[in-house]
C-alpha cells in the first residue's frame, strides 16, 4: 500500500464535467454535476465559471451540504499586465467571485492569467512575450490583488499558470515567482498545463515548494501534445482532440507530484481538472470514478 497522503485534500471541478462557461447547451446541467461529482467519491469542488453553479449563497450551501460537498475555491481571469487601466474591471469581477467562495467557507482564489491567442479561433490578440513594461505591470499587479482580496474577503490568491498565457512556461513561471512577494502571491501549480508548456512538476515544487499554494491534477498525452506542438494549435481546439487524458495515461506521473507535494508539509487542496469541453453528458462520471480509484491507489 502507499504511504497515506494526509496532507492533501483531494476534489474535483466543473471543468472535469466538461464545463467551460457559466451557459452552455453542450454542457451538463449543475445538478448532475454535482450529483455525480459526489457520486464519483469527492468530498472537495471548486465553483467553476461563475454563473454555472447557483450564486446565491444560501441556495448553494444547501445543495452542496446536502450532498456532503465543500468548496475549496474561486476563480477569475484577468489581463493585470496590461496596466492600471485593467484594475477597475478586474476588481468588479473579483467582487462577484470572491464574495461566493468567501460565503462558501473556501480560502483560495485561483487567478488565470488572460490568453494571448483566442481559445477557440487561434486569432493572436497580443504578443506571446512581455515587455519588461508588462511583467512589471503583471507583478505589481498581481501583489495588489492579492492585498486587497486578502484584506477584503480574508482569501490568498494563487496564480495559475495556464497554457496561451504569459504565465506558462518553466522561464515565464519562475521569472514571475522571482518577482512576487511570497506574502501575497502564490501559486496554483497545474501539473497538466505546466507539462503542456514543457514544465517539470516535481522539480517546481522541490524548488519553488514554498510558493504551492493549491494544484490542479492534470495529464497530457504526449503524442496528441507533439501533434499540437507541431501545428501551432491553440488550447481550445488542442483539447478538442484530447490533449489532456485521463490519469494514469500520460504526463506527469501524479504519484511523485502528490508525494513530492505531500513533503512540504504543508496541507494542499490537489483538484482534478481533465479538460474536456465540449464532451457527451455520459462521459464524465466514469472518467471520474476511474481517477478517483487510481488517486486513492496513489494514497490520496
Amino acid at each position: 500500500m502507499p504511504s497515506a497522503l494526509d496532507r492533501i485534500r483531494v476534489g474535483s471541478a466543473p471543468d472535469s464535467w466538461g464545463v467551460w462557461f457559466p451557459d452552455d447547451p453542450r454542457q451538463v446541467p449543475w445538478e448532475r454535476f454535482l450529483d455525480e461529482v459526489t457520486e464519483a467519491g469527492y468530498d472537495w469542488i471548486e465553483l467553476g465559471p461563475y454563473g454555472y453553479l447557483p450564486t446565491d449563497p444560501a441556495r448553494l450551501t444547501d445543495e452542496v451540504t446536502r450532498r456532503g460537498l465543500k468548496v475549496s475555491a474561486g476563480t477569475i481571469f484577468c489581463g493585470l499586465h496590461r496596466g492600471p487601466a485593467e484594475w477597475d474591471a478586474t476588481w468588479e469581477q473579483v467582487g462577484r467571485v470572491a464574495a461566493l467562495t468567501q460565503a462558501m467557507g473556501a480560502k483560495h482564489l485561483v487567478v488565470i492569467p488572460s490568453f494571448w491567442r483566442d481559445d477557440k479561433t487561434a486569432e493572436i490578440l497580443e504578443p506571446p512575450e512581455l515587455t519588461g513594461e508588462q511583467w512589471g505591470h503583471l507583478t505589481r499587479g498581481m501583489e495588489r490583488l492579492g492585498r486587497e482580496v486578502r484584506d477584503t474577503y480574508g482569501l490568498d490568491i494563487v496564480v495559475h499558470p495556464h497554457a496561451d498565457t504569459h504565465i506558462d512556461t518553466e522561464e515565464h513561471v519562475e521569472r514571475f515567482l522571482d518577482a512576487t512577494d511570497s506574502d501575497l502571491v502564490n501559486l496554483c501549480l497545474d501539473t497538466g498545463h505546466y507539462a503542456y508548456c514543457g514544465g517539470d512538476s516535481v522539480k517546481l515544487i522541490e524548488t519553488y515548494g514554498e510558493r504551492i499554494g493549491y494544484l490542479h491534477l492534470k495529464q497530457v498525452d504526449p503524442d496528441i501534445l507533439a501533434g499540437v506542438r507541431e501545428g501551432g494549435v491553440p488550447f481550445g481546439p488542442a483539447v478538442q482532440r484530447g490533449v489532456m487524458c485521463e490519469p494514469p495515461g500520460g504526463v506527469p506521473e501524479l504519484g511523485p507530484v502528490l508525494t513530492a507535494a505531500q513533503e512540504l508539509g504543508v496541507d494542499l487542496f490537489a483538484i482534478v481538472e481533465q479538460d474536456m469541453y465540449p464532451c457527451e453528458p455520459d462521459k464524465p462520471l466514469p472518467i471520474a470514478v476511474r481517477t478517483r480509484k487510481f488517486l486513492r491507489s496513489c494514497g490520496a
